[in-house]
């Protein structure tokens, strides 16, 4: 078995954290760390949560083509939304990035975010052949 850290260029770097974890072995199994809505630079997109989802949903997606990978690999996505927060319009954001592409989802709404400026955050498992 062989584990891989994976921090896109894309994405903001922190030396905490990895953007995603490749397991290789039988099969490759790739889990992404939490996803915010955020830029290249780490700062939060303006414009709510619509915005927020979306670019969160992007940076799941970049994380997945560094391995080949896109949302049609992913088995398992959790969502945090920040309380007080629509359901609807998260859902409304996902469909426009995401597509239809279901998949085993889990949909949190929490008291608070790690970053209090953050409404949504993400979590994906991918499988890749």
């Amino acid at each position: 078995m062989e584990i891989t850290h994976l921090n896109p260029d894309s994405l903001h770097s922190n030396p905490a954290f990895s953007q995603g974890v490749l397991v290789s072995g039988a099969h490759r199994t790739l889990h992404i760390g939490g996803q915010n809505g955020t830029d290249a630079l780490g700062a939060i997109v303006p414009g709510g949560l619509g915005p927020q989802t979306e670019q969160a949903l992007k940076n799941v997606l970049a994380v997945l083509a560094e391995v080949g990978a896109d949302q049609r690999n992913v088995v398992r996505l959790a969502v945090y939304l920040a309380a007080g927060q629509s359901v609807d319009d998260g859902y409304a954001a996902s469909a426009r990035v995401w597509g239809p592409h279901p998949t085993a989802l889990t949909v949190l709404i929490v008291a608070a975010l790690g970053r209090p400026d953050a409404l949504v955050e993400l979590e994906a498992t991918a499988v890749i052949e």
